[in-house]
């Protein structure tokens, strides 16, 4: 009977998910937030509870973010890797100046402790790798300019993460400095071992994976990615920066096979992680919290906006391709819900959990639309600033404004972004 119960469940949400697929398929805008409101509608305290199928939502939850993490890393090279965390670092810095303090900050003013505070800076600070893999892949936009520069600022989150944790967690617990400090050793040691691994034996890694059978490619990748990423996060450091590395070590033919074989199952667990999420937040114990939360999410969403559009222009990618870096980090997700989970069951501060659920969901919901209309936007409230400078007081546009208005739209792009595409 649970057996029977649980094909019906898992079915239903398949069902259902392909549905919203469609419906946004034809809207020409991503699926997440639909699938999100799937989850709130059919989890605790939602319309239809669903209860038998919760324990494997759970762990499909756990592979889709991984599948997802690993398809990003087949695009990428691990010198690409190694480059561009050599020339991003400084983005890391002001991603967490810019993006942490607000979340402190709102802690402190709210009245709750120091501890409570940094907890609060780690849930405001982390961008969802998931969510924005997922995007990026909806919108097209994997081999764009500003993409490097967006992998970049992820992956130093995930690997500060490998730091952040191990203290946050001595923290909660009250543990000894010297007990912290040797977790803190052990996961920055594991992070720096994947991590060299990764650059320095990839081709020997991509040849013991490789296969002309793509049953036998299938299942050494994805047995390979579900080791690493199980052992990574056995040991403080993010799974998702351990499936990630493995995909920056496959190259060649094997990531293009692989590629294509292992699509449709990220799709599958993908759209399970954002349903999953749902099905997990109780829509009672949203209102209480919703003003404190949206004040915030709107805070931090400008400044994660800043952060990529500053470290796009750093890189030089084109103005266009600032904005879409800025829009696309705005989605927080699966670390924050991670990092409040463990205030949550320490008993710091009992308003944390529903903040910070409420934070995430109504950044996970306008993080796709941000991703996709932020460039639009600021390009017309350019447009718009422009003209109103060029026009002079007698409400007639200087001659340099009207040649300017006449020339094709490809010349005036060219010109405005000389280095290529935006």
């Amino acid at each position: 009977m649970h057996s029977a119960l649980f094909l019906i469940e898992f079915g239903a949400i398949l069902l259902g998910l392909g549905l919203l697929g469609r419906v946004a398929g034809r809207l020409k805008f991503s699926p997440i937030p639909l699938y999100l409101l799937a989850g709130l509608a059919f989890g605790t305290g939602g319309l239809l509870p669903m209860g038998a199928s919760e324990e494997f939502v759970a762990i499909g939850a756990e592979i889709g973010v991984i599948l997802l993490l690993l398809m990003l890393g087949l695009e990428y090279t691990a010198s690409d890797l190694v480059s561009n965390l050599k020339t991003q670092y400084p983005a890391g810095i002001v991603d967490f100046a810019l993006n942490a303090v607000p979340g402190a900050a709102a802690a402190l003013l709210m009245g709750w402790s120091p501890v409570a505070a940094v907890v609060l800076a780690g849930v405001t600070w982390i961008s969802s790798s998931g969510v924005i893999a997922k995007v990026m892949g909806d919108l097209g936009r994997v081999g764009n300019r500003e993409t490097p520069v967006i992998l970049s600022i992820l992956v130093l989150e995930d690997l500060a993460m490998a730091v952040y944790l191990p203290i946050i967690t001595a923290l909660l617990a009250g543990v000894s400095l010297a007990a912290g400090s040797a977790t803190l050793a052990i996961a920055l040691g594991v992070a720096g071992a994947v991590l060299f691994v990764a650059v320095r034996f990839g081709r020997h890694i991509s040849r013991f994976v490789s296969s002309d059978d793509p049953e036998k490619l299938l299942l050494v990748v994805l047995g390979l990615t579900l080791l690493v990423a199980g052992i990574a996060q056995q040991l403080q450091v993010s799974a998702a920066v351990g499936a990630f590395l493995v995909g920056i070590a496959l190259s060649g033919e094997v990531a293009e096979g692989t590629h294509s074989l292992l699509s449709p199952l990220r799709d599958l667990f993908a759209a399970v992680f954002f349903v999953f999420f749902g099905l997990h937040t109780d829509p009672a114990s949203i209102p209480p919290v919703l003003l404190p939360a949206l004040a915030l999410a709107l805070v931090t969403a400008g400044t994660k906006i800043a952060t990529g559009y500053w470290a796009a222009k750093r890189a030089g990618v084109g103005v266009k391709g600032r904005w879409r870096a800025g829009g696309t980090l705005v989605a927080r997700g699966e670390f924050s819900i991670v990092i409040a989970g463990l205030a949550v069951t320490a008993g710091i501060e009992p308003a944390m959990g529903p903040l910070a659920t409420a934070y995430v969901l109504i950044l996970v919901v306008i993080g796709p639309l941000t991703a996709r209309y932020t460039e639009p936007l600021a390009g017309w409230a350019t447009g718009r600033l422009s003209k109103t400078r060029r026009v002079g007081d007698d409400g007639v546009s200087s001659a340099a404004g009207d040649v300017t208005e006449e020339l094709p739209e490809d010349v005036k792009e060219q010109a405005q972004d000389p280095a290529g595409r935006a």
